[in-house]
């Protein structure tokens, strides 16, 4: 699949929070997978990453506010630097930056390039937590919500530079690459503001004793991934969550309920059920789990008596959401198929009685569990059946968040 990122032309806008430090990972990673890259640097910034370093990664000059007005040059660096960016990045963005921005101050070359682009913008806020708690940068935080072509993104709680433990922390070098990932793919507008979405991620465990498992190869990378688009698309999300094996930073800025078996799975969706306007259970549920699990390490030879002991069926969890859900509420399923998928599909969305229904194919190439990369079909409403061509995770994640909001709230 093309990388979403190459061949883009990126401005990457450095300014002076400790979390600059982070940014050569970036910058270097986006090289990496071919993007043009040049980069802005506030005074206070240059102070904490060096423009030599951000130079030879970018393989571009770096720009300084003391190159803005060059009497060689024919046009102002700040329009030139706003009118090449197909994207920006904005990161870390100050208290001092994201005020003289809000504020439409162009008294610095970063600042007039952020007042001049017409490109979308991620901004990643970085601050010290009672900076970012201050009533000051609060209004200026809400104030940026309403720019267009802007996706802010807040930042997290942790142990900060400063030894404070709090709110404050820029997102990570990962979670930035995949909000730019979504910023190229999707655009900025957050049309999921409001929205409550639930998402089920990775696999459940069934225990026979405490060293062995009924399980699958989930990885949950698409739940994860459906979850970070619908959130950068405005929506608040919960994910409820099997072992996982992604990015630890791609659950940033989620509410996250780990779990292990189909029994917790179960109760943590009856929990959070009545408050979602939306479900997507993307778990993959293991289908049984033991009749009599063992509360002690079996031994080999014990193996084939406790396995012939019986298996009992672990309920169908998307049967049950559909069966309770408030009024209003929409709900998205998915269905890993191999083989001649579509039909079985079809039979197991009329059963499930789900509003749409994401059958997968886990046989092929580029697609199913661990994959990057997935197709298949979405069946909806009156027979509808869509074919999904092969794209990133994230492109069919937010081909899928597209459909369910287009459904509305259910009569």
């Amino acid at each position: 699949m093309p990388d979403p990122l190459a061949g883009r032309r990126i401005l990457v806008g450095i300014s002076g929070s400790i979390a600059a430090v982070k940014l050569p990972l970036v910058v270097s990673a986006l090289v990496q997978r071919g993007a043009q890259v040049r980069c802005v640097l506030t005074p206070s910034a240059a102070q904490l990453v060096s423009a030599p370093a951000l130079a030879s990664l970018s393989r571009a000059a770096v720009a300084l506010d003391g190159d803005q007005w060059n009497h060689r040059e024919s046009r102002p660096l700040h329009i030139e630097l706003a009118e090449w960016a197909e994207l920006v990045l904005l990161a870390p963005l100050s208290a001092t930056s994201l005020a003289r921005w809000v504020h439409g101050l162009g008294d610095s070359l970063l600042a007039s390039v952020l007042l001049a682009t017409e490109a979308p913008v991620l901004a990643a806020a970085a601050m010290n937590t009672a900076m970012w708690q201050s009533p000051g940068v609060a209004r200026n935080w809400e104030a940026l919500q309403a720019f267009e072509r802007v996706l802010p993104l807040g930042p997290s709680a942790g142990l900060l530079a400063c030894d404070r433990q709090g709110a404050g922390r820029m997102a990570e070098p990962a979670a930035l690459l995949l909000a730019l990932d979504s910023l190229a793919l999707w655009g900025w507008r957050r049309d999921w503001a409001g929205q409550q979405l639930l998402v089920t991620a990775g696999p459940t465990r069934e225990w026979l004793d405490p060293a062995r498992c009924l399980t699958n190869p989930s990885t949950g990378r698409m739940g994860v991934l459906l979850a970070q688009a619908a959130r950068l698309r405005g929506a608040t999300v919960d994910l409820v969550h099997g072992p996982l094996a992604v990015d630890p930073a791609w659950l940033e800025g989620l509410r996250c309920h780990p779990i292990s078996t189909g029994a917790e799975l179960q109760q943590r969706l009856r929990d959070l059920q009545p408050a979602a306007t939306a479900i997507a259970m993307a778990a993959a549920v293991a289908d049984h789990r033991p009749a009599r699990p063992q509360a002690g390490k079996l031994d080999k030879s014990a193996l084939a008596d406790a396995m012939a002991a019986g298996w009992q069926e672990v309920p169908d969890l998307l049967q049950q959401l559909v069966a309770h859900r408030p009024a209003g509420q929409r709900i998205l399923g998915f269905a890993a198929q191999s083989g001649d998928g579509l039909q079985p599909a079809r039979l197991k969305f009329a059963r499930k009685g789900c509003d749409l229904l994401f059958a997968n194919p886990i046989d092929g190439p580029g697609a199913g569990f661990g994959a990057s990369t997935n197709q298949g079909w979405l069946l909806g409403p009156g027979d509808r059946c869509q074919s999904l061509a092969p794209a990133s995770k994230l492109a069919i994640a937010h081909q899928l968040l597209t459909a369910l909001l287009a459904l509305g709230p259910r009569a």
